[in-house]
């Protein structure tokens, strides 16, 4: 069972990247996906969720500007991050959480992939 996180890079402020989470060895279509962020110093953060039937959470600090979507023919969820500014710059983590509610609380994901880094210059 293995997620892996990609898409990060290096953007300016006002730029977007798209971040996807891919599966491996099992099937994400009954699990909520999360998405959270850690910047130095910072605790780690949730910043959106999906749900397995497709209900969405935004962080207030993203709404209006990201979007998490999944495709489950290709195992795969993507945030969609517009409008970035330097405090976003953190590494993101996505998550498998197997009830398929979805929640923003970290500790209730039991599958997590490494981290992609973004970072937004000012």
């Amino acid at each position: 069972v293995q997620l892996q996180a990609s898409g990060g890079g290096l953007v300016q402020a006002g730029g977007s990247l798209r971040l996807s989470c891919a599966a491996s060895g099992f099937t994400l279509d009954v699990y909520a996906i999360g998405w959270f962020r850690q910047a130095p110093g910072k605790e780690r953060e949730g910043v959106s969720c999906i749900s397995s039937n497709g209900n969405t959470y935004y962080a207030d600090s993203v709404k209006g500007r990201f979007t998490i979507s999944r495709d489950n023919a290709k195992n795969t969820v993507y945030l969609q991050m517009n409008s970035l500014k330097p405090e976003d710059t953190a590494v993101y983590y996505c998550a498998a959480e197997p009830t398929g509610w979805g929640t923003p609380n970290a500790y209730e994901y039991d599958y997590w992939g490494k981290g992609t880094q973004v970072t937004v210059s000012s």
